[in-house]
């Protein structure tokens, strides 16, 4: 009997990746190429991503992976990217302008602009997506103000994850996870806001037809099959926002809080509803659509191991990795709770005239800095959780824990002690994979539902539950530290 696998084509933006997943949730093949943006021709400060780069580092990808499968049939293919980013397209899906990068500054200037159009309070109750100068509304904003003749001629504005698909099928669509990431979304009915085009002048008629994920968008194109190495005809199956499927792949139900830990740590749950107008309340507060139709994501985010890697940089230059980050772990181990009164201020992007550290003294070691952070992104998480909590209505019995940052058992143990909840960490690291995987087995007819794919990966997961330092910790939050 011939085995069987689904293809999951995922575009970070530091990986592009090709990965086949059996039925029970387990990577048979991979292949990963670096993947970075390119300076933009028009400004040397400017970001955008080569379209014709991605498609060729997914190409290989997508060889190496079917070299490694001989015998084995792929029964679909799903596209999963980061949120966004897109560009405007003629009616063949040519590309009018280049991709622009959600690093790139150029819409900086209007962002700060939107209220002479509509304020950032209702564009965030009505998309439930926060002010973020990289949110795709900008980028149209931007074009419409300095290429305003593109929108005149443009069939259709695609989204990263849409213009691949385009290139695998033909078809023009719109995956509907990504247009959750748009701020141009009503989403308490998941269709693109009259009232936020019309303030913004933009006109609907872009936006080709939503997709949801697990609907087939169409089949592989002979052409890009050979490029791939794989059959024409196999069904595309959508996908979309990487966000959605890692929640999804990493097992979580309802009202399970999910911190995906790494340079920015993103904590959401999936939710049967949310208040929206709540969250313009909170900074890096944001609500996107869940994978399943009629369920939300709120969520917050913020800098984390990224302010990890800069204490690094700053007090173990002169050691390489990976003992690095056993050595800093080995030494704040050696520091109790509190930090002998050193804290630390996180917020180097948000509030950079009051990060750092106060409470210095002679008797302050790196291993003291060390810990300092640590603790103070666990606080901050903790004021997260409740925020998130009083946004989708529920109370919080675990925290479910991915990525690279859940592979630092110490600060594991810290977020425990510092919510007095249990953490579990998930062992597989590739929940958005999967995730996607689970969509594509269903949508190609294996199963009913992407819940019944789901049910069957044996998902395994390690426990961290509030230990000896638990109590030192309830002191310093009764002290309100």
């Amino acid at each position: 009997m011939k085995q069987e696998a689904v293809l999951v084509l995922d575009c970070g933006a530091t990986n592009v990746r090709a990965m086949a997943v059996e039925s029970q949730g387990k990577i048979v093949a991979k292949a990963t190429v670096a993947n970075e943006s390119q300076i933009s021709a028009e400004n040397p400060h400017w970001h955008d991503w080569s379209l014709d780069d991605i498609l060729q580092r997914l190409e290989r990808c997508c060889q190496q992976v079917m070299a490694q499968l001989r015998g084995w049939e792929i029964r679909a293919i799903t596209v999963t990217t980061f949120g966004v980013d897109g560009a405007l397209t003629d009616e063949r899906g040519e590309l009018l302008y280049p991709i622009i990068s959600w690093k790139c500054p150029r819409t900086v200037e209007t962002m700060a602009a939107i209220n002479c159009t509509i304020s950032p309070h209702e564009l965030q109750t009505l998309s439930g997506v926060g002010q973020f100068s990289f949110n795709t509304l900008y980028k149209l904003l931007w074009l419409k103000e300095n290429h305003p003749q593109l929108i005149d001629r443009a069939d259709a504005w695609l989204f990263i994850s849409s213009l691949i698909n385009h290139r695998l099928t033909g078809e023009l669509t719109t995956d509907r996870t990504m247009a959750g990431t748009s701020q141009m979304l009503d989403i308490h009915n998941s269709r693109f806001s009259d009232t936020i085009l019309q303030a913004a002048g933009l006109p609907e008629r872009l936006f080709p037809r939503q997709v949801i994920p697990g609907e087939i968008i169409g089949t592989l194109r002979p052409q890009m099959a050979t490029a791939l190495g794989l059959t024409p005809g196999i069904p595309v199956i959508s996908a979309g926002h990487d966000t959605q499927f890692a929640l999804f792949g990493s097992g979580a139900g309802l009202s399970a809080p999910v911190l995906s830990s790494g340079t920015w740590e993103i904590l959401m749950a999936r939710s049967q509803g949310v208040n929206t107008s709540l969250l313009p309340e909170f900074a890096g507060s944001t609500c996107e659509l869940d994978s399943l139709p009629g369920l939300f994501n709120p969520g917050l985010q913020w800098l984390a191991s990224g302010v990890l890697e800069w204490v690094r940089q700053l007090y173990w230059h002169d050691v390489e990795a990976p003992r690095v980050y056993q050595k800093m772990m080995a030494e704040a181990e050696q520091v109790k709770p509190g930090c002998d009164g050193l804290q630390m201020d996180c917020g180097l992007m948000t509030r950079p005239s009051n990060a750092g550290w106060q409470g210095v003294t002679l008797a302050t070691t790196r291993g003291h800095f060390y810990r300092s952070t640590l603790e103070s992104l666990s606080w901050q998480l903790r004021g997260n959780l409740q925020v998130l909590e009083s946004l989708g209505d529920f109370k919080a019995q675990e925290l479910l824990l991915v990525g690279g940052g859940s592979r630092n058992a110490l600060w594991n143990q810290i977020k425990a002690d510092i919510l007095d909840l249990p953490v579990k960490v998930l062992d597989d690291a590739e929940t958005t994979v999967l995730g996607a995987a689970m969509f594509a087995w269903s949508g190609c007819g294996a199963f009913s539902s992407p819940e019944q794919a789901r049910a069957q990966v044996d998902y395994q997961y390690r426990y961290f539950y509030p230990g000896v330092h638990c109590e030192a910790y309830r002191k310093i939050a009764a002290k309100g530290v």
